[in-house]
């Protein structure tokens, strides 16, 4: 068996409700600042959630030209604009290695929003008048098609659907990759962009939604009163590279990813199973695989969904997995302040928690104003924090009963 490679990160891209782009996006989270607002994206005054995380001032003008972005859903944009930022970070020659060079984006609805328009134009004007552009839009593996094509990537592309962590398991799909050999890069992470009327009316009639309308309290990880998630959307792409290839160009390393544990709830279709067994297995897992203890994790960020099961179940699951020690563990929710951006979210997690591995500091769990008695960690409520961190574990957790957790370390060499 050939020995397997070192992965590290050399480039990071986010859009998020609080920022576009990584540096505005890691300075708002820090700052506690909450992007949640009122909607603006589709109408919603019949709806009964009306307020959501959307990415401010989206331009894709940088990296998409007018034409092109007529072709791709928003989540294709995004996308491809987060994995620009990415490449420009990475200075990889993608015109020589592109051979060497993949993609692997994970999207959980994928184009949802020109679905919902081509239906509105199939059931108004007739079928001859749905547009041909409808399936090479909606599908989900075209954030990481029109990706490859935009940037000349020719490795191994395809994408992941596994709900809410299709973008972490995209991350550690694409480490796998790498590790193994057969790509020397890979670009990958998360995109959605679910901000849409039947989208909201779904999750909101399945309970999963706050129906908390005022911007300042609805998403609130781990609160008592907290009621479901607020939806968001956005982008987190990093690239992953081969160690040893990053170190021969002289590129700037954030982090190196270590591990990637899966597990299956195999209990119910959206509620997590009991005591959040499943969830653990996959942090254990993640644990073992990356040959550390337990104890050597430095901080935790959840995928704190602000629903009352979530919540509570993954809390459970730290506690199973760190035992006395879950207490010493800072944990924080990015949701708190962008939003449940669901296939994207795991994307944007892993992002911000390598953000926290290279600078030492951990953003706070805003609008965490009574804790439930059930969820009685450190969730960071105060500020951000400075934190010395060799080891970050980033969780998503998905309907279906997916699973994910990644492991990120400070990079020593």
């Amino acid at each position: 068996m050939p020995e397997e490679r070192r992965v590290v990160v050399t480039g990071i891209g986010i859009l998020s409700a609080v920022g576009v782009g990584r540096d505005e996006t890691w300075k708002n989270l820090l700052a506690g600042t909450n992007g949640i607002a009122r909607t603006t994206l589709v109408e919603v005054d019949d709806l009964p959630s009306q307020v959501s995380g959307e990415v401010p001032d989206f331009d894709y003008s940088t990296y998409i030209d007018r034409k092109g972005a007529r072709r791709m859903d928003r989540f294709t944009q995004l996308a491809v604009c987060a994995a620009g930022e990415a490449l420009d970070q990475a200075g990889l020659d993608t015109a020589a290695e592109g051979d060497h060079i993949g993609c692997m984006i994970g999207s959980g609805i994928g184009g949802i929003g020109t679905l919902e328009a081509e239906f509105d134009v199939f059931f108004h004007k007739g079928p001859n008048r749905v547009s041909p552009l409808l399936v090479p839009m909606f599908i989900p593996d075209m954030a990481a098609g029109q990706t490859s094509i935009r940037f000349g990537l020719r490795g191994p592309n395809y994408n992941t659907v596994s709900a809410c962590a299709s973008g972490a398991d995209a991350i550690g799909t694409a480490f796998e990759v790498v590790r193994r050999g057969d790509a020397v890069a890979m670009v990958a992470g998360g995109s959605e962009a679910c901000v849409t009327r039947m989208s909201i009316a779904a999750f909101a009639n399945s309970q999963a939604l706050s129906t908390n309308n005022d911007p300042n309290t609805a998403s609130r990880p781990f609160d008592i009163g907290r009621d479901g998630f607020v939806i968001g959307e956005g982008a987190g792409i990093l690239v992953l590279e081969d160690r040893e290839h990053a170190e021969a160009r002289g590129a700037q390393i954030y982090a190196e990813i270590v591990s990637y544990g899966q597990s299956a709830d195999a209990f119910h279709v959206t509620a997590p199973s009991e005591n959040g067994e499943g969830a653990a297995r996959a942090m254990n897992l993640a644990i073992s695989k990356a040959g550390i203890a337990a104890s050597d994790i430095d901080y935790v960020n959840a995928h704190g969904t602000s629903t009352p099961l979530n919540d509570k179940f993954e809390t459970m699951s730290i506690k199973t997995v760190f035992g006395e020690g879950a207490y010493a563990v800072p944990v924080s929710s990015s949701k708190s302040m962008i939003g449940h951006t669901l296939g994207a979210a795991g994307g944007i997690e892993s992002a911000i928690t390598i953000l926290s591995i290279r600078d030492q500091k951990v953003h706070p769990t805003i609008h965490l104003l009574e804790p439930d008695p059930n969820c009685d960690l450190d969730y960071i409520p105060e500020g951000a924090r400075d934190l010395g961190i060799k080891y970050a574990m980033s969780n998503s957790l998905g309907f279906g009963g997916h699973n994910s957790s990644l492991i990120f370390s400070r990079y020593e060499g």
